[in-house]
């Protein structure tokens, strides 16, 4: 066993784990395990360096991040004394926006002699490919408001603060912040139903791929359509589809647009 995964919640740690021809370690998050999956180590941040020597004394040479955790608070009572060294750098991560901290994350382990691999290394089919998944295809307007999500999302990227938008009639309605896609899909203005918007998705330019690939799954379709909208647009090649079968299958039944994009597409 040389592949060990760093787990948080959903379905993504399961899928990649039973791609695999050999099962890896799964290490989870205290309190954030992932579904349908067995957890061999938990760990927090304050014990981070004992996970790091354990993983070392099980002969692991990579890692992978997959699965939603939150941004941890650190504890000082909590630290070991394998992870003392370590605080200067969780301060730094700490302070930092995501890709900043998710940065600094990476150089520990790569540090530490391990090589990060990212979920669509070790499962390609994951990401999505470049064309329309759904029966339903992207009106003139929907295009335009594609391609201006497209310009909203690089223009947030220095900001480190989200990987989606909401864009109709090529307004902004909402942008990801901290609370994630399931948040900006909750509280968007009460008239984006009947303005036929879209969520779209992507990287933000500098994003870490190996440690934090923009993913949607059954639920961001469902989400998407109790908050009216009528598309989901994803960038082809840069967005992971969990379940692509059963989003597709969703969207036909909501009428949805489902799109993985190339950017620059009109």
């Amino acid at each position: 066993m040389t592949l060990a995964l760093i787990t948080g919640r959903g379905r993504l740690p399961a899928e990649v784990a039973g791609a695999q021809d050999v099962p890896p370690l799964v290490c989870a998050y205290e309190g954030m395990a992932p579904d349908a999956l067995a957890v061999d180590l938990t760990f927090r941040l304050e014990t981070l360096g004992t996970l790091l020597v354990a993983l070392g004394e099980r002969g692991v040479t990579r890692v992978c991040f997959c699965g939603a955790i939150d941004r941890p608070d650190l504890d000082p009572a909590r630290l070991d004394s394998e992870t003392m060294p370590l605080v200067p750098l969780f301060q730094k991560a700490l302070a930092a926006g995501d890709n900043g901290a998710l940065q600094v994350l990476k150089q520990i382990f790569e540090q530490t002699g391990f090589a990060v691999v990212g979920a669509d290394t070790l499962l390609p089919d994951l990401v999505a490919e470049q064309g329309m998944l759904s029966e339903a295809w992207p009106d003139a307007q929907m295009r335009r408001d594609a391609a201006r999500g497209e310009t909203v999302l690089a223009g947030l990227a220095p900001l480190d603060i989200g990987q989606a938008c909401v864009i109709g009639a090529e307004q902004v309605l909402g942008v990801e912040t901290m609370g994630g896609t399931d948040h900006l899909l909750a509280t968007l203005p009460s008239n984006t139903a009947g303005m036929r918007a879209i969520l779209c998705k992507g990287p933000k330019i500098g994003q870490i791929r190996e440690i934090d690939l923009p993913t949607i799954g059954p639920a961001t379709i469902e989400a998407a359509h109790k908050a009216g909208l009528a598309g989901v647009v994803v960038d082809e090649g840069d967005v992971i589809i969990l379940d692509a079968a059963r989003c597709t299958a969703l969207a036909d039944k909501y009428g949805l647009v489902l799109w993985a994009r190339r950017g620059g597409a009109e």
